[in-house]
């Protein structure tokens, strides 16, 4: 059921920022962007979520969606994501008809996660965790093998990255905006100046 009769509710712009694998809310893009968010004017100031995503890929996907099924407007929704949070991103993207922003993403981690099989710890919580045969299958199920809205997704990838091919992800996401900048690392080095671009992307108002 929708509102009715003529008067249009004002959406209030959600920013749901997914971090990488082996991250957490305390990396530095994530840092940056609650910064950059905090500092916004109330009037203009976008909602902003960022979970620390389980280990287990279905369990990490279930939460952010049961997170905004609770407490995001899908009509002004944006998905932010790094590297397997862009993975995951493209996911929610699809299943929510929203926008998503992907920096430096993989774009199929069942092969690029393979050699991190076994025990990992968390770079940011010092936390142990196994990879096993059962991530590998939970990431098969959340491939998105074609957006269907280019126009909806925002690719920044840097060609430095020493852990993915930056080609992959052009590709992949063919007819999006994309920003290719030479030279950087995995970490996409330019995140601070993109600031800006990204948060325009999401709709948020006022941003120069």
């Amino acid at each position: 059921g929708g509102v009715s009769g003529g008067g249009k509710r004002h959406a209030v712009t959600t920013i749901v920022y997914l971090h990488g694998f082996r991250s957490s809310p305390a990396s530095i893009k994530a840092t940056r962007l609650s910064e950059c968010v905090a500092a916004l004017p109330a009037a203009t100031r976008p909602q902003l979520y960022v979970p620390a995503l389980a280990d287990r890929p279905a369990v990490a996907v279930a939460g952010v969606a049961a997170w905004v099924d609770a407490h995001a407007d899908r009509a002004a929704l944006t998905f932010v994501g790094s590297s397997l949070g862009g993975y995951y991103a493209t996911h929610l993207a699809e299943r929510y008809g929203a926008r998503a922003v992907l920096i430096n993403p993989t774009t199929r981690p069942y092969d690029d996660l393979q050699s991190s099989r076994g025990v990992q710890t968390n770079l940011y919580t010092g936390a142990a965790f196994e990879v096993t045969d059962a991530h590998f299958a939970e990431l098969r199920t959340l491939a998105v093998s074609r957006i269907t809205r280019p126009e909806r997704y925002f690719l920044l990838v840097e060609t430095g990255d020493e852990v993915l091919d930056w080609r992959l992800a052009m590709a992949h996401y063919a007819g999006a905006w994309q920003y290719v900048r030479g030279g950087g690392d995995h970490s996409f080095t330019d995140f601070a100046a993109q600031l800006p671009a990204i948060l325009r992307f999401a709709g948020v108002g006022g941003v120069r």
